[in-house]
């Protein structure tokens, strides 16, 4: 198959194209520079010009393919809303130039966009009306390509995709330890985070693609709840630091834009991924990932 990839040189996507190319397919990927482009090339993948503003660029992108894989997302969160809005039309575009056909569209959403507090299974779906996650526009938008006769599929990924390279929120806790001289965790630190490596959510993407069905929608979890103060402590030990409680407004100061995701209860399963895909997690959990040299490099 030849398949779109969107994120194609990003964290998960660089993977997912090794991943698909291993396996015998044929990958063209976004790219914005010549340097991203020459990554491509390297990986024995083509590059395609475009960005995530250039709707008509994603679109002639996935008219040539026989499936598209949507990892891209701008991550700057203060233009978080309007970030989740553009989105909705870039699911849409790509939508677009498959109609009429089943070639698949997998979209990327997140776990943590779910009702919090239960452990969390393929079958929820997001919170609708005035109390929706902002990120719930994507799964909106794919549902909506289904009402098209379009064959679009959800891969949930959970807070932490960890490995090597990662820049995401557990980086974002170590950098924030070591500015303020504390490794904090909100209230008790029980909420739960659900984790994945990089190289086994490449895998999911890649069967699930092969195995599309429309309306699909995927949990990538092999950790299915790691208590918070399990991460801070092993920050702390390694950067010997204070482990400290903190709470209410004084969390909010502390953690900043991510106040909301260091509080998030957010354990899930992906036994019903696991069954239908025959997809197993083979890499270290983010513990042991995340208690070693890939996030404490030596000095």
């Amino acid at each position: 198959m030849h398949i779109f990839v969107t994120g194609a040189t990003g964290f998960v996507g660089s993977a997912i194209v090794t991943e698909l190319i291993s396996a015998g397919h044929r990958v063209t990927g976004l790219v914005r520079s010549d340097t991203a482009a020459d990554t491509l090339t390297r990986q024995g993948a083509a590059a395609h010009r475009g960005d995530l503003t250039d709707l008509d660029s994603l679109s002639r992108g996935a008219e040539d393919a026989d499936g598209v894989i949507h990892t891209a997302f701008n991550h700057d969160f203060s233009t978080y809303r309007d970030n989740c809005e553009m989105d909705r039309h870039i699911i849409a575009a790509l939508g677009s130039a498959l109609a009429g056909s089943d070639r698949p569209l997998l979209v990327t959403s997140g776990i943590g966009i779910l009702p919090q507090s239960k452990v969390l299974t393929e079958d929820v779906a997001p919170t609708t009306g005035a109390h929706a996650h902002p990120r719930a526009a994507s799964e909106q938008a794919a549902v909506a390509l289904l009402d098209q006769g379009i064959n679009a599929g959800i891969v949930r990924l959970p807070p932490s995709v960890h490995g090597v390279g990662d820049h995401g929120f557990v980086p974002t806790l170590i950098d924030l330890a070591r500015r303020t001289g504390v490794v904090a965790h909100v209230g008790d630190g029980s909420n739960r985070w659900p984790a994945l490596h990089r190289l086994d959510a490449a895998r999911l993407y890649r069967l699930a693609l092969e195995r599309a069905r429309p309306g699909a929608r995927w949990h990538g979890v092999a950790d299915e709840g790691i208590p918070f103060r399990d991460i801070t402590a092993i920050i702390a030990r390694r950067l010997n630091l204070p482990q400290v409680s903190t709470d209410g407004p004084a969390a909010a100061a502390h953690f900043g834009w991510m106040a909301g995701f260091a509080a998030m209860d957010v354990p899930a399963s992906a036994e019903k991924t696991r069954a239908e895909l025959g997809w197993e997690p083979v890499e270290r959990g983010l513990l042991a990932d995340l208690d070693s040299d890939a996030y404490f490099p030596a000095a």
